[in-house]
């Protein structure tokens, strides 16, 4: 009978540790994929970057299970509050115009805006140089505003899809230079693709503060990645991945 109340209690003990694991909460994270070194999606199909290795990090210290899925960028923010993933974590820069859409953590890296020409080209980046010039840049972005702000009726400007074609165009001369994040600038420049073109001028913009977004009103998920974010900063976490990346902080 001890046995049999035994087999018992240890078949419940096993249905409320697995009720628990099947409880577990998930998150889903929504990136674009096309980014790289922050989220580009790899030979195997894995999305990776930077992004994705901050967000897991913070999966693990909210104890959350997450999964990622991608959206297009010009779709991103309507993915979000459509529902399709919790939290956006896709370089995202804070901007007065995107708060009217969704809410914003705390900062997880600087950006600055830089432009890209060919190292052939004595670039400048004045407006009396640059008048007439074709400078591409990703729609929907920081780079891409800047240029409509302040280069509108000097220079022609190509808005693409992906930062990605914005570089196939560059490459192929089709574009005089490339305004975008220099940290995605860096890391294009170090490819055998962006082995004949260099940085050309000083950072335009140099205090873009990027943070993760989420769906307005939802401040229990916000505060909890915020208190994240500061844990795998004291911790030493971000510090590691930033070095996987990068040989100097972008903090």
């Amino acid at each position: 009978m001890k046995s049999y109340k035994k087999i018992l209690l240890t078949a419940a003990a096993s249905l409320i540790i697995g009720t628990q694991a099947f409880a577990a909460e998930k998150l889903r994270i929504g990136t674009e994929g096309a980014y790289p070194p922050f989220n580009l999606i790899d030979a195997s199909g894995q999305v990776v970057g930077f992004d994705l290795d901050i967000s897991h990090a913070l999966c693990a210290k909210m104890e959350v299970e997450c999964e990622v899925v991608t959206s297009d960028w010009d779709g991103i923010i309507p993915a979000l509050n459509a529902r399709k993933f919790d939290f956006l974590a896709a370089s995202m820069s804070i901007t007065e115009e995107r708060k009217n859409a969704v809410d914003f953590t705390d900062h997880y890296y600087t950006n600055k805006l830089q432009f890209v020409a060919p190292k052939s080209v004595d670039f400048k980046t004045d407006k009396g140089y640059l008048r007439g010039k074709v400078i591409g840049a990703q729609r929907a972005t920081i780079a891409g505003t800047w240029l409509e702000d302040n280069m509108d009726g000097v220079v022609t400007i190509n808005l693409y899809d992906t930062q990605e074609n914005a570089y196939l165009d560059l490459a192929s001369g089709r574009v005089d230079g490339i305004l975008a994040d220099t940290f995605v600038q860096w890391e294009w420049l170090k490819s055998d693709a962006g082995k004949d073109f260099e940085f050309k001028g000083e950072p335009v913009f140099d205090d873009d503060k990027i943070a993760i977004a989420v769906r307005k009103g939802n401040d229990e998920l916000r505060e909890r990645l915020n208190k994240a974010l500061a844990e795998i900063i004291a911790d030493g976490t971000y510090k590691q991945i930033n070095e996987k990346y990068f040989p100097f902080s972008i903090y």
